[in-house]
């Protein structure tokens, strides 16, 4: 498949262009201003869909991060494994969503009971014997553990056909459990720029089927869960909530899947330039244990540099990036420190140490990202 190009029109955030002196590299940077711009841009489309919006959060694993979320009007987080529940909820979060498969066994049961004691918790739930294990280990417990019935709307990662989602439903209430309703991930949204929209039409289809399939099963379904970033601009369908996590920041993906433009991008990684000594490249300090190694085929390049959009990344080593420069094209010099704008910003923040926040050219604040 052909790579796609970026959009050059718009300029990355001033923030990510020039960046504050003295930052020590490899580190992520975040844009103040264009991160609260993304959390009141969501805040606006699910006000206008009518559907409430719960964040996953592994996007950036920060509590810091996950209250200014909150903040911005949205309704509980969506985490990826019961080590973030644990986490977020001793941080003061009370509405959490495990949106993955959870089995349960002799070291995580006591876990998952006690998590369940605390906040309102609620687990997906692909398979009876799941349920079982579930329910096993909250037995006793003063209230039955919630779930969601996950359903595979294309990805084909998890997830029952949405047609049998009334019969675990039926086994998941057999077992003590409250089926609140369903929940799906359109993650072949990522598959290239043109998938988005028939994968949102696609998890629009199997929520329908599967909330038909529970109410013949005999149940109800307020929570019909779904989104991704990508899928967040197109027609949200019989969603109650909607669950994105890189619409916070955005990155080089999110731009070519026309989920964001440049300006929309709200984290860079800032590298220092530390070796020009081969003929038409430059050498950074920020490879793959800061960028990641995520490459979509139709993506070029490892990385984007924010001031200089002729110049990619397009090796990355364990701790450095080459990044060829087209002979006449503006470049950094030795020893200046660029700001690189990473393919997938989830691995970034789970590489970094913190979050460094800067506005009008300062260090504003820096977040500990210590929800993983």
């Amino acid at each position: 498949m052909k790579p796609v190009s970026q959009p050059s029109a718009e300029r990355f955030a001033d923030g990510l262009v020039d960046l504050p002196a003295g930052l020590r590299t490899p580190c992520a940077v975040v844009d103040l201003p264009t991160l609260r711009e993304n959390l009141a841009a969501a805040r606006a489309r699910t006000a206008i869909a009518g559907i409430r919006l719960r964040p996953h959060v592994k996007t950036h694993s920060s509590t810091a991060l996950a209250g200014m979320q909150l903040e911005a009007v949205a309704d509980g987080l969506t985490v990826g494994t019961l080590g973030m529940a644990e986490r977020f909820a001793v941080a003061g979060f009370d509405d959490l969503l495990i949106a993955s498969p959870l089995w349960v066994d002799a070291a995580t049961a006591p876990r998952l009971r006690a998590l369940h004691e605390g906040p309102r918790l609620t687990v997906g739930l692909d398979g009876p014997a799941a349920a079982q294990r579930l329910a096993a280990a909250v037995a006793g417990s003063r209230r039955p553990l919630r779930v969601l019935i996950e359903v595979d709307c294309g990805h084909h990662r998890s997830g029952v056909q949405p047609e049998r989602a009334g019969d675990l439903a039926v086994a998941a209430a057999g077992q003590g459990l409250e089926v609140a309703g369903v929940f799906t991930y359109p993650g072949h949204a990522y598959a290239s720029p043109a998938a988005p929209p028939r994968a949102a039409a696609d998890q629009a289809a199997a929520l329908r089927a599967a909330v038909a399939s529970l109410a013949a099963a005999g149940h109800d379904s307020p929570v019909v869960s779904g989104g991704s970033t990508p899928t967040a601009p197109h027609p949200a369908d019989g969603l109650t909530e909607l669950r994105p996590g890189t619409y916070v920041f955005h990155d080089l993906q999110q731009v070519a899947l026309g989920a964001a433009s440049n300006a929309d991008v709200a984290l860079a990684v800032a590298a220092t330039v530390v070796s020009t000594a081969v003929p038409g490249q430059l050498v950074l300090d920020a490879g793959a244990k800061a960028l990641g190694r995520d490459r979509p085929e139709w993506l070029p390049g490892h990385g984007l540099l924010a001031r200089y959009p002729e110049l990619r990344v397009t090796r990355v080593f364990d701790y450095h990036a080459v990044v060829p420069v087209p002979e006449g094209a503006p470049a950094p010099s030795l020893g200046d420190v660029v700001a690189v704008i990473p393919n997938h910003v989830c691995t970034v923040a789970h590489l970094a140490d913190q979050l460094i926040l800067v506005e009008a050219g300062k260090v504003q604040a820096r977040w500990p990202i210590d929800g993983r």
